[in-house]
């Protein structure tokens, strides 16, 4: 243990010694553009791929790959030479978000600026100063030791922003190299108020179109109303008849597979300290509202749920237009927990659409998009690790976090891979990530680098 003690002084000597260096650096990753969602950026996406590979094979790295996807290219590269030690894949992505808009910059996106503890600019969190301190975790070991205490494979995708739409085929037709223990994904945060945080669970996703539509061309409505099926006010009928006026989802069979919260779970929601008037407040609504008999946490993190997220159809401009519209429309999304099925779910809120009675238009429904849910256990030996260190370089006792959003990841790994995944991330709560102005706390960038540091000997020390 003494030796063990020694090494991480060590480390953390080199990680003092090299802040200065090592946030020019991040300053550097982060003046890269790459908007994945956006073509025009399509070279500096593949500029900022490059940047990664080129940092992890001169810090020593090996294999080290910019591998294409048919999008987006994934950072590939591996240390495998612990043996008899587990082998961790980690995961990142270095694409970011469009920055629209942009007026409520303080400063240019892509122009970093260091303020008040914080860094601003678009990726400081999301998810380039995640994947950028685990690059510099590596280099501190092999820098001061020479080598690493486990074998660590690392992927670093280019599409997470735009729906990883060729991550699945890239992990299918890579599974020859990509055999791990455990997939390590830092791409979350930390608790409200800034505590560090163990996220166990996501939910996935079910997103779907509804299109109504009635006569070829939009109608006056004194001369055709009373005559004909109006459009918006059947897709008004279908959408009031998804969901129940307590806020739980009307449609037949939806809830079948829900894995209920068990007292353990229900326990580590109640830790979480959330004052329900300020939490409502903070988002400019006079109260919250959900499915009775579950905290507001549990609501978001461990419950299904069923949100129209867009609906157009009918004249919208200023002043009045009598018409009844030709068509409208409507997006759905549905949240799922364990263990629903994304596919399932899509045809019973499609059935339960078809089924209500609206003559006289014709109803289309069809899926947009869908992604798994992802959960480990709060027991696993990984997250006990993952739990020691972050306290031990954070001073405090981690929350365990189920979060309302989806990695597809998450759910790619232990579906392709088989893999369990621990979903280490270092985010400040308040980092705006996908708004303007979003910013990473330096303490929370520079103590995940100290605890992924730790966290690799730690991986090491477990039984096998």
């Amino acid at each position: 243990m003494t030796d063990q003690t020694d090494t991480i002084a060590r480390l953390d000597a080199f990680l003092d010694r090299t802040a200065d260096e090592r946030l020019g650096d991040y300053v550097e990753f982060l003046r890269i553009p790459s908007i994945g969602t956006l073509s025009e950026h399509d070279a500096d996406t593949e500029a900022a791929a490059r940047f990664l590979a080129e940092r992890l094979e001169r810090w020593g790295l090996e294999h080290v790959e910019v591998s294409p996807t048919g999008g987006h290219p994934i950072v590939y590269a591996d240390w495998l030479h612990a043996e008899g030690a587990p082998t961790v894949l980690v995961y990142g992505h270095y694409d970011v978000q469009p920055v629209d808009p942009l007026d409520l910059w303080v400063r240019p996106p892509f122009d970093p600026r260091i303020e008040d503890g914080r860094i601003f600019a678009r990726g400081a969190a999301d998810d380039k100063g995640q994947v950028h301190l685990h690059a510099w975790a590596a280099r501190a070991w092999l820098e001061m030791e020479g080598r690493l205490p486990i074998n660590v494979r690392y992927v670093f995708e280019g599409e997470e922003e735009s729906g990883s739409t060729h991550f699945d085929g890239w992990l299918r037709d890579n599974r020859h190299r990509l055999s791990a223990d455990l997939a390590v994904i830092s791409d979350t945060g930390f608790f409200e108020g800034n505590h560090p945080a163990i996220t166990v669970g996501l939910r996935g996703l079910t997103y779907l179109q509804v299109d109504v539509t009635g006569p070829d061309v939009d109608l006056h409505s004194g001369t055709w109303g009373g005559n004909v099926q109006n459009p918006a006010n059947a897709l008004a009928r279908i959408i009031a008849a998804l969901r129940n006026d307590d806020g739980t989802v009307a449609v037949p069979s939806f809830y079948d597979e829900v894995r209920p919260i068990t007292p353990e779970v229900h326990a580590q929601f109640q830790r979480l300290p959330l004052d329900e008037a300020e939490f409502a407040a903070g988002i400019g609504v006079p109260e919250l509202f959900g499915e009775a008999g579950f905290l507001p946490l549990e609501r978001r993190g461990a419950r299904p749920t069923l949100d129209v997220n867009g609906l157009w159809g009918g004249f919208q401009g200023e002043g009045s237009k009598t018409i009844i519209p030709a068509h409208a429309h409507a997006k759905i999304s549905c949240r799922l927990v364990a263990d629903m099925d994304p596919e399932r779910t899509f045809e019973r809120v499609r059935d339960a659409i078809l089924a209500v009675p609206v003559p006289g238009v014709r109803v289309d429904v069809r899926p947009l998009n869908h992604g798994m849910w992802s959960l480990v256990d709060i027991g696993h030996p990984a997250v006990a690790a993952a739990a020691t260190c972050l306290r031990e370089v954070f001073g405090e006792e981690p929350y365990y976090l189920y979060e309302g959003g989806s990695i597809p990841a998450g759910a790619s790994f232990g579906t392709i891979l088989g893999l369990p995944v621990a979903l280490v991330g270092f985010t400040n709560p308040d980092d705006q990530a996908h708004a303007p102005n979003e910013s990473m706390v330096l303490a929370n960038y520079e103590g995940g680098a100290r605890t992924v540091v730790r966290y690799w000997q730690a991986l090491a020390d477990l039984p096998r």
